[in-house]
């Protein structure tokens, strides 16, 4: 990977070469932010090959769900993965099509009646309707606009039944005081999602950054929200 971004053998990585590289990692741009700036620690915009191998690091505990911090560098973690087919990492492995889905059974029924009790038009719920569900949770906004960008994979602003599903499994994971990942665990997606990709073994199936913005309008902030409303779910 060094390779990749320092051809000239240099033994640094500059902050424009190492954005273009890191994006292929499939994070939002709010973690790969994060990501450089534990990375640079003297936030001098270059990172030398120390400090690039702790970025390559933090990207991959945000692909495995992990917590992005210094305290994570040293769990075990497969290595990071990019898009990007002169990669040798991304062509052993395929797509995650044969791992179970994280979601049991029984939870998913619980999970569809909460789904259609909420009116859902042509299987589908918006982000209006799901909003009371997930402010129900007592969570923190900034977690629950994380539910909501990892449950709404195809970024289309609404949730199916089983992106809600998702939704439902990260809410109470949360609840649990288990933290919720930077980006969804490959066994998050559902099985109805896991499309074969171009590029076999890239993961993950999120696409960064681009509707990041439009996934944030479709779940305005809770100031907006009138909270006496009584919730019934």
């Amino acid at each position: 990977f060094l390779r990749q971004v320092d051809s000239a053998n240099a033994g640094r990585v500059l902050a424009s070469d190492a954005a273009v590289f890191l994006k292929k990692s499939g994070l939002t741009d709010l973690v790969l932010g994060k990501i450089w700036d534990l990375a640079d620690t003297d936030g001098k915009g270059i990172l030398n090959k120390q400090e690039f191998f702790v970025a390559l690091r933090l990207v991959a505990c945000a692909q495995n769900g992990l917590d992005v911090s210094l305290s994570s560098l040293n769990l075990p973690v497969p290595p990071p993965r990019f898009t990007d087919t002169s990669s040798p990492l991304l062509l052993s492995g395929t797509a995650s099509s044969d791992l179970p889905w994280a979601v049991k059974l029984e939870d998913k029924v619980k999970y569809d009646a909460i789904f259609d009790s909420l009116n859902p038009v042509n299987g589908l719920l918006s982000g209006d309707k799901v909003k009371p569900v997930l402010l129900n949770s007592k969570l923190p906004v900034d977690i629950l606009g994380r539910v909501w960008e990892l449950s709404d994979i195809d970024r289309d602003g609404m949730l199916d039944r089983d992106e809600f599903a998702v939704a439902m499994f990260l809410v109470y994971c949360a609840l649990e005081k288990e933290p919720v990942p930077m980006s969804l665990p490959a066994a998050l997606v559902p099985p109805s999602k896991r499309k074969p990709l171009s590029v076999p073994g890239a993961m993950p199936l999120i696409p960064s950054s681009t509707s990041t913005k439009e996934s944030h309008q479709s779940l305005p902030p809770v100031g907006i929200l009138a909270a006496k409303t009584p919730l019934t779910q």
